[in-house]
């Protein structure tokens, strides 16, 4: 009767009482029809075929067992019940094809129940047939045997997916095989498999991976989120203004006015939290229903585990009931694995979707982000928003269940151990409120440890950062030693509290790892102690064993939730405060379309401020620009230039007045920003190429003979921050773009100071001028070149942030105010060395010496010239031919940066080596053996537990339950102290190694030579001393801690297990081959993903830094969707390599529980079987440990590939020890004396000199003796090798052929400190490092502070300096930002004068400076260093024309070499450089 009702209704009633919702739910959710396939009709065949027996089955009792119906109505209709419920599912499955669902959950449960439901009929007709023989009955026995069949057939094509709707396939490359994947494949991560077979075969590349599901890309997910965000953003603001509108009508103390900031970040980090929240948090939430599940399961299995052991004390309980609960606990250790890993799959999917979110938020942000409130954070800050708190972001996701659900755990675990112990688990509870304020209060001060860790690391990386920015100079100025010491200040400081925190950590970790045990014991003590009728048998203490165990979970779970929520916390106020920073108005400039009225830039009234509190920089400011006029601004260092372009372009505050500007906009800045791409992207910048314009315009820039001189033309590829241009390449590729957008109105920041002064002539005739290519638009020219004033419209003189005067050159000349003065001044220096005086007879002069200049002006063609002028080619009638470029450039010739590679395989085992190595074996077998120990101690205790439990009782009670306990406490204890001795063990083990690994790395860096920086982006060295070095310090000795007591602890339970059942090695055996099979596909997998998604992380780092050091100009060129995008196809590009890695451990997990779920199976049916020879104890030791089995084999995987991935940053940080040196800093035994060099003779033989292998030679055979004290001035075009022999006097770039002798020494031959510290050099671009003014000056501090002062008073900054607050200590933030370049100039100055050596470089010094500054200088120069040997490579002549001699410099040989009267009488090309700069 139960198998015909029961068993028969059960999937009946499940089907017809879900079947409505589950149609509903159809209804909702259209998919798109999907055709008729071989799968939906063999389904509907088989559910025909079935409801069929039914109907027959029907009639086969009416017509043979018609007389018995009357008592039996059950038997008629169950047949009917089935049929009738079969063809509902076959409804349901048409109903699913239309609606287009592929793969159906609701049937494939149907079919389950309907087959679990059969298997009992199955076993009693079996055994029928058995007993009785088939032939009875044998129509009935067909008939039920192939029921069954179609059942279980219809079973199996339930576990596969339907093709896709019609209309709805994607032409992707390389779809992600999810979307195809049946339900089945699905909770079991089956569709993985190819991709884990793929790195198994090859390793994995790029092209590999699958391409992003849709609604992971960032384009999806930041389209949605950012409305949230900015309506959001809107609120939060306008409380503000409320707040401050009452906050202005009584000034707040400063408590106050912290407080309400700090409620501001707190407050705005809880809104960004909302707003992820709103648009994760639906599937979130079916991921948490998931864990609801998981742990639903996981506590069936104590109870079901204590039926077993009932079972086995029970003499005369049948068999079946045995294998009945081995079975059921072998299902429900495999239902909860099912449920865990698709809860974490749902929590790394929405990890992954919310780090999409966050970078996509912040980065564009940073494109608007106004310049008070980017003067808050540092580039490094920015880029540790978007690597380290969405990193911590991300683990919150996985870690916020476990806050909420781990108390829950708790407490059910407790009151199941009451249920088996009374009161006395009480005492359990107890000692957990012990363990739990200690490892709260670890976690307090790790987390405070933490912080101060973090902030020793953020230094260190800032000052990299910097380093890696200014290499050059540190290698000009022999200073890598005073950095060195100073990161490695750092490096120690951040150690010492990384110890600490290990430290208290191995405290944590030891008293978590004997919880088990420590609230066993008091459990069982008290039990025992409270009274003697208490007899610990085998079921009350291996089932209270396994929910101990189960406790553990969330008792380890839980600080580490809070600490991971805490962090989170700290990150979303940090993300928060950032994304709710002032952001540059939108009114700060009205833009306007261009008008007939014909002014394109009017200022009225305009007061301006860098930051909304600070003093203003520009006041009572009015200007109007009329339509095509050349504007030019004058003005001291300091006086305001830049900021009043930066107040056109909207970028500064606007206190009030009106700005207009009607029309686009190009903008040339002062330091040119370039991006790391190839020339040609550089100047198109994201517009279409128009071959011939695009050629006008390197032509006009003088760009073209730079070109053919570069490796693969415009197809070379600049180095970051343009590190393989010089100066006026840069410049001059910065006007290139500007020019080439033919915009309306044109901003330009000095475009001209850091060019050569005939190239400058050449770019201001043929791009700025009346005659250029721009001269129907608007300029605005911010210029120290006195020779181009006469030809601007319009002057304005800037004195303090004021304009003192504007008007025509001619006009202020004849004011007789300061300018006419400043003029006179200027003609007069320029006049000097009988240079005559021009005024307006200079340019007739110009179109005349270019053609004189012909060896120089390759760039102009043939009929301009002749033609003698320009204006036969007008902007107007150029034809917008879009050709497409047919000469192929090769890939690899212009390349420069080596993109950061994912190395392939598996890790080497020398990586391994060199860590332990650097650990040193000594401390490694010990550690071993304390592992060894601390596993024994555990073994020997829960042996000592069972022994206990098959205690025989004795009246009621059990004997020397003292002694019992004695011991059991004693093992104990040994373990405990046995895990804390290892953990400190390791942990100081990887401290020893990282500090040996990131001194390595730090001096392999600081010793490379500069064409390695100039070939790395400094991303990637970044990625390494950040990452790489962090997972070293943490990561690594992290997962062998764990990984090593897992390995032990699964040999414990292997151990007892064949113990119990000698027989299960059968079992293991095979369990253990089939996991090392499949452990080694995923580790080939998982590691390649690994490298991969780290080498794909580096460039979404390079190109934030790229955008925020260049947001200005990309907001002025309105380039900020592009760049978007740009950021977007990064991130995605990073997730693709990310999402595969974490399936790729879901994967490895669920198959792996299966193989630890079978050990389970293993132990509890051979405890079945051996139920006559076993007793309780041993039963209930083997199968309670082997209940964690499943966990441990997870965790050693996990653990292993932990360690596997992150060896791979010791492999990364040692890569660049392979890579090229330079010489030696110091040569011992070197018999330089210290006064060296004396004389400051310099003498080149025959030198030669070459960039890269395989470039030609930028010197060729250059022979030169300068004599002491001689002044030289070295002049030519840009790239004719002026500024290679500095670096060759330097030995930045070591020669090809021949030697360069100072004072008779071979500087070969001496160590690179001692060389360059003798010798001194003032650089092209002024570089500053963070730190004190004094730091940036004498790094070693080797000099007084008179000396110091001395030579800033000579530097002409003393006024300026003892007007600092903090005078000699001012702080200069990052690259100097806080002082004008003209400031940060003279700062070099300083440092050349307070060095004195015999031997002065200046390179290009003059660059950047007005002419007063530059006068400075220079007279500076010649009082200061006159008994030295000077030489200056030049750019403006008229500073060189006192000098001894002058060489002049062509393609790499010196071409003429005389005093300047001698070469100006041979008419050679000196003289033709000084007519075209108009000083003949």
């Amino acid at each position: 009767c139960f198998q015909n009702t029961v068993l028969v209704w059960v999937p009946c009633i499940y089907l017809w009482l879900l079947a409505p919702f589950y149609c509903l739910h159809l209804y909702c959710h259209d998919h798109g029809r999907i055709k008729m396939s071989c799968l939906c009709t063999a389904k509907m065949v088989l559910g025909f075929l079935l409801a069929s027996f039914g109907f027959v089955e029907f009639f086969y009792i009416l017509l043979e067992r018609g007389q018995e119906i009357q008592q039996h109505m059950v038997f008629l209709l169950s047949p009917i019940i089935r049929s009738m419920t079969v063809i509902l599912a076959l409804c349901i499955i048409q109903l699913e094809r239309i609606r287009g669902c592929r793969s159906s959950v609701f049937l494939f449960l149907f079919w389950i129940l309907a087959v679990v439901c059969s298997l009992v009929p199955l076993r009693a007709k079996i055994q029928l047939a058995m007993d009785e023989g088939i032939a009875s009955d044998i129509v009935r026995y067909i008939a039920f045997f192939s029921y069954f069949t179609i059942q279980l057939a219809q079973l199996f094509l339930c576990c596969f997916s339907d093709q896709p709707p019609e209309g709805k396939t994607i032409l992707e490359k390389n779809p992600c095989p999810v979307k195809d994947a049946s339900f089945l494949s699905k909770i079991l991560f089956w569709w993985f498999t190819g991709l884990a077979v793929k790195g198994y075969r090859t390793p994995l590349q790029a092209e590999d991976l699958w391409t992003l599901r849709e609604e992971d890309t960032s384009h999806k997910i930041i389209s949605e989120l950012q409305q949230d965000w900015t309506a959001e953003c809107a609120k939060i603001q306008k409380q503000e203004k409320a707040l401050a509108s009452v906050a202005l009508g009584s000034r707040l103390p400063d408590q106050a006015q912290l407080l309400r900031k700090l409620q501001k970040e707190q407050s705005s980090g809880f809104v960004l939290l909302r707003t992820l929240a709103r648009n994760f948090g639906p599937y979130f939430l079916t991921g948490t229903l998931c864990i609801i599940f998981h742990d639903a399961f996981m506590f069936a299995i104590p109870q079901v585990l204590s039926l077993l052991l009932d079972f086995m004390r029970d003499e005369d309980a049948p068999l079946w009931k045995g294998y009945f609960y081995a079975t059921l606990m072998f299902l429900l250790s495999c239902l909860q694995s099912l449920f865990n890993h698709q809860y974490m799959y749902t929590c790394f999917t929405v990890g992954m979707r919310v780090k999409t979110a966050v970078m996509g938020l912040v980065y564009r942000k940073s494109l608007v982000i106004n310049s008070s409130a980017r003067r808050t954070c540092t580039v490094g800050e920015i880029v540790n928003l978007v690597s380290a708190d969405t990193q911590k972001l991300m683990d919150f996701v996985g870690y916020f269940n476990a806050v909420w659900l781990a108390p829950i755990e708790i407490a059910l675990c407790l009151f199941f151990l009451w249920q088996h112990l009374g009161p006395s688990a009480l005492a359990g509870i107890a000692t957990v409120f012990l363990i739990f304020p200690l490892n709260g209060f670890i976690a307090k001060k790790r987390s405070k440890l933490q912080e101060i860790q973090m902030k020793f690391m953020d230094g260190r990386i800032r000052l990299m950062n910097e380093i890696l920015n200014g290499i050059k100079i540190l290698k000009f100025y022999a200073w890598e030693k005073a950095f060195l010491e100073q990161v490695l200040g750092y490096r120690e400081k951040e150690l010492k509290a990384l110890k600490k925190s290990q430290i208290l950590y191995s405290i944590s970790i030891a008293s978590f790892n004997s919880s088990s045990f420590l609230i066993a014991f008091s459990m069982f003590g008290v039990y025992v102690m409270l009274d003697d009728r208490n007899v610990l048998d085998a079921q009350k203490v291996f089932v209270s064993m396994a929910l101990i165990n189960i406790l553990k979970t969330p008792l380890s779970q839980l600080p580490f939730a809070i600490s991971t929520t805490m962090q989170a916390m700290v990150s979303l106020r940090r993300l928060g405060k950032y994304l709710c920073s002032e952001e540059l108005k939108v009114d700060n400039v009205s833009k306007a379309s261009l008008s007939s009225d014909g002014e394109d830039v009017v200022i009225e009234n305009g007061t301006f401020s860098w930051s909304a509190e600070g003093p203003p920089c520009l006041k009572r400011i009015n200007i109007r620009v009329p339509r095509g006029s050349l504007v030019a601004v004058v003005g001291n260092v300091g006086s305001g230039k830049s900021s009043l372009l930066s107040a056109m372009l909207g970028e500064t505050e606007k206190r009030s007045g009106q700005v207009t500007v009607k029309g686009s906009v190009a903008y040339v800045p002062q330091q040119a920003w370039i991006q790391n791409a190839t020339v040609q992207n550089n100047i198109i910048f994201g517009r279409e190429k128009l071959k011939a314009w695009y050629h006008r315009v390197l032509e006009a820039c003088a760009l073209l003979p730079d070109l053919d001189i570069l490796p693969a033309g415009d197809a070379t590829e600049i180095g970051e921050k343009g590190l393989n241009f010089s100066g006026g390449q840069k410049q001059r590729v910065s006007l290139a773009r500007a020019v080439y957008r033919k915009a309306d109105v044109y901003l330009l920041d000095d475009p001209l100071s850091a060019v050569d002064a005939h190239v400058g002539q050449h770019i201001f005739d043929k791009v700025i001028g009346p005659k250029g290519v721009l001269r129907d638009k608007t300029r605005i020219l911010v210029t120290h070149g006195m020779s181009f004033l006469p030809q601007a419209d319009l002057i304005l003189v800037l004195v303090d942030g004021e304009i003192t005067e504007s008007g025509s050159y001619q006009e202020l000349l004849g004011r007789h105010g300061a300018f006419a003065d400043f003029i006179h001044t200027f003609a007069n220096t320029e006049r000097k060395d009988s240079v005559i005086h021009r005024a307006g007879s200079r340019r007739s002069n110009a179109r005349l010496s270019m053609v004189d200049f012909m060896p120089f002006s390759r760039d102009l063609s043939q009929e301009q010239l002749i033609g003698g002028d320009t204006t036969n080619t007008n902007l107007q009638n150029m034809e917008p031919v879009t050709e497409t470029d047919q000469e192929q450039v090769p890939e690899d010739l212009g390349r420069l940066t080596e993109v950061d590679k994912a190395r392939t395989g598996r890790v080497k085992l020398a990586m391994y080596k060199k860590y332990f190595k650097t650990i040193g074996l000594a401390i490694i077998i010990p550690i071993v053996f304390l592992y060894a120990f601390q596993q024994g101690a555990s073994l020997a205790y829960n042996y000592w537990l069972s022994i206990w439990a098959d205690d025989p009782v004795v009246n009621g009670t059990q004997i020397d339950n003292d002694i019992k306990l004695t011991v059991f406490g004693a093992l104990g204890f040994v373990q405990g102290i046995a895990i804390f001795g290892t953990t400190v063990a390791i942990s100081i083990c990887g401290i020893i190694a990282s500090r040996h690994l990131h001194m390595d790395l730090l001096m392999n860096v600081l010793r490379s030579p500069m064409s390695f920086f100039e070939s790395t982006p400094s991303g990637n060295l970044l990625n390494r001393f950040a990452k790489e070095i962090d997972a070293i310090d943490c990561m690594v000795p992290e997962g062998l801690k764990m990984m090593l007591s897992y390995v032990f602890k699964l040999m414990e339970v292997c151990i007892i297990v064949l113990m119990a059942t000698p027989f299960a090695a059968v079992f293991i055996l095979p369990l253990a081959v089939l996991y090392a099979f499949v452990q080694s596909f995923y580790v080939a997998t998982s590691c390649q993903l690994r490298r991969l998604e780290a080498v794909s992380r580096s460039p979404i780092y390079t190109h934030f830094n790229e955008t925020v050091q260049g947001a200005s100009v990309i907001r002025a060129f309105g380039e900020q969707s592009r760049f978007i995008l740009q950021a977007n196809e990064r991130v995605d590009f990073n997730q693709s390599s990310y999402f595969p890695r974490f399936v790729a451990t879901r994967w490895l997990a669920v198959n792996l529980e299966f193989v630890g779920n079978g050990v389970v199976l293993a132990a509890g049916i051979l405890s079945v079987m051996g139920k006559s020879t076993l007793s309780p104890g041993i039963v209930g030791l083997a199968v309670s440990h082997s209940l964690q089995v499943t966990g441990i084999l997870s965790w050693i995987v996990r653990s292993w590939t932990d360690v596997e991935t992150n060896i791979v940053s010791v492999e990364r940080v040692n890569e660049y020890a392979e890579t090229v040196k330079e010489d030696k800093w110091t040569k011992e035994f070197s018999s330089l004396s210290s006064t060296w060099p004396q004389r400051g003779t310099i003498e080149f033989q025959d030198y030669g000199l070459q960039y890269r292998k395989g470039l030609e030679l930028a010197l060729k055979g250059i022979t030169l003796q300068v004599q002491q004290r001689e002044k030289v001035g070295i002049v030519g075009r840009t790239g004719a090798g002026k500024s290679s022999l500095a670096l060759g006097i330097f030995r930045i770039l070591e020669a090809a052929k021949g030697k360069i002798f100072i004072d008779g020494v071979d500087i070969a031959e001496i160590g690179l400190h001692d060389l360059r510290s003798r010798i001194t050099i003032i650089p092209q671009d002024p570089v500053l490092f963070s730190g004190s003014l004094r730091m940036n000056l004498d790094p070693f501090e080797t000099y007084t502070d008179e000396e110091v002062w001395s030579s800033l008073e000579l530097a002409h900054l003393k006024t300026f300096v003892s007007n600092l607050p903090d005078k000699l200590n001012h702080e200069c933030s990052e690259g100097g930002e806080n002082l004008s370049l003209g400031q940060r100039q003279l700062v070099c100055l300083a440092r050349a004068l307070l060095r004195k050596t015999k031997i002065l470089v200046l390179d290009e010094a003059t660059a950047a400076v007005d002419l007063e500054t530059d006068t400075l200088i220079q007279s500076t120069i010649r009082t200061q260093f006159e008994d030295c040997t000077v030489l200056t490579i030049a750019h403006r002549l008229n500073t060189i024309m006192d000098y001894t001699r002058i060489i002049v410099m062509d393609r790499g040989h010196i071409s003429e070499m005389d005093s300047p009267a001698n070469l100006l009488s041979q008419r050679g090309q000196f003289y033709r450089m000084c007519r075209e700069a108009g000083l003949v």
